[in-house]
């Protein structure tokens, strides 16, 4: 059965489905047609498909030119209509996996995707999931429901794992370009998975199995997440130290080996940092274990907002001003610099925590016009637009997100207060005395 599945691979003839049109799919998509596949996109949301059809891109560092080219190729077409995985060889599961309110992974996507799968699993398929999550959910989650078709797994159909690793709006790597790590339930679903994804990635590096892969990007992630742990509570005990955490860290870079400089912020954002690392810990209290610091890490991310929001109070207390009633401006929703991914961002909270503390809040973010309703948040908010007298008319200016189009010796000059989260101000030569590092 596997050798039939490589050699439609191999000769390019497979049809590769990916399910889940967002930050991770849609980049799959593009580099899956450059290599000459046929691809099959699936979305629950119709206004994707219909803008995808008609060469438009709803994500804004993938332009039209490249949703355009893959339509023209006439290998592409996308779909609602979940009935059509059969029609797909290899098919990829891009879908979200959150948090629930208890800070438990939310698999109700994956478990949503895996029951559209089965009713028309078919001999000969590959299933991989993508989607970011605790060691042993392909296993312990997607194939008991892929079996209740009664195929078996590694004889009739094939089942892998190869975590996403996007990271929206970097210029030196791109999805064909970063290493692809791939784990297959069984010899023969590696072999598959691991053909599959040399059509589209340069790199495709094998692990032994699916929870081998899926603990790889929790380490990642996890690494990560500790590490920005770790400078944002030196960032809390510098400031009552009277010292810039930011010169400290860039003065620590100077050394060439041991160190590797992490940077803080009003808190974590984006799909993953933030909630994987508590997939490890959920998962490792099934083992009788408590990752003790992982969830310090976690806890101390967490409070971030609340510092920072602390930080913005103090400041319009010594201007004799008090929360309830200033009006706010917070620069930038999205989670990081130059991009319009607002997942997870951190200023939607400082948004909310303002709010609640009887602020009157506006932002400004030249990459998102307008919020959205997400499972947490629905702000219905719509960005405004910058100009001195704009703001001039606030009594406090928070710079959540240090995009790289703002003047910020413009923001300096003409704003009351600065809050500054992302040392974005480090270039300003006039009115440092308005500048609060947060």
């Amino acid at each position: 059965m596997v050798a039939k599945l490589l050699k439609k691979i191999e000769s390019r003839k497979a049809v590769i489905g990916v399910v889940g049109l967002g930050y991770v799919g849609l980049p799959l998509i593009r580099e899956f047609s450059a290599g000459g596949a046929k691809v099959l996109g699936f979305d629950v949301d119709p206004a994707k498909v219909k803008s995808l059809l008609a060469g438009k891109s709803y994500i804004d560092h993938i332009p039209n030119k490249h949703v355009k080219e893959i339509v023209k190729t006439g290998r592409f077409d996308a779909t609602t209509d979940f009935k059509r995985l059969k029609q797909a060889d290899c098919i990829l599961i891009c879908v979200p996996t959150p948090l629930t309110k208890m800070r438990e992974p939310d698999m109700s996507y994956v478990i949503a995707t895996a029951r559209s799968i089965v009713k028309t699993l078919r001999k000969g398929q590959l299933v991989v999931l993508e989607s970011t999550t605790y060691p042993g959910t392909t296993r312990e989650v997607m194939l008991p429901i892929l079996e209740e078709s009664g195929l078996k797994v590694g004889k009739d159909f094939f089942l892998g794992f190869s975590p996403e690793r996007e990271d929206p709006g970097r210029k030196d790597y791109s999805t064909k370009t970063i290493p692809k790590v791939v784990g297959g339930h069984d010899k023969d679903s590696l072999k598959a998975a691991v053909a599959c994804y040399e059509i589209a990635i340069d790199t495709v590096v094998p692990v032994s199995s699916c929870e081998a892969a899926e603990a790889c990007k929790i380490l990642e992630n996890t690494y990560r997440c500790v590490n920005i742990a770790l400078v944002n509570e030196l960032k809390v005990l510098f400031d009552r130290m009277g010292i810039d955490v930011w010169e400290v860290i860039n003065g620590a870079a100077t050394k060439p080996f041991g160190f590797t400089p992490f940077y803080p912020g009003p808190g974590l954002g984006g799909h993953c940092i933030p909630i994987d690392p508590f997939y490890l810990s959920w998962k490792a209290r099934q083992y009788g274990l408590t990752t003790r610091f992982i969830e310090l890490a976690g806890e101390i991310n967490v409070s971030m907002p609340e510092f920072v929001v602390t930080k913005l109070m103090d400041s319009l207390n010594d201007h004799k001003k008090s929360v309830r009633g200033s009006k706010v401006l917070v620069l930038g929703l999205a989670y990081k610099k130059d991009i319009d991914d607002v997942r997870e961002s951190p200023s939607l909270e400082l948004i909310e925590l303002l709010k609640e503390k009887g602020a009157k809040v506006d932002y400004n973010d030249p990459f998102c016009p307008r919020t959205h309703k997400m499972r947490e948040y629905n702000l219905q908010m719509s960005s405004k637009k910058l100009s001195p007298k704009m703001l001039q008319s606030y009594d406090a200016v928070l710079i959540s997100t240090d995009h790289t189009q703002y003047d910020y010796q413009c923001i300096v000059d003409n704003a009351k207060i600065v809050i500054d989260t992302r040392n974005a101000t480090k270039n300003v030569k006039r009115g440092r005395k308005k500048i609060v590092k947060a």
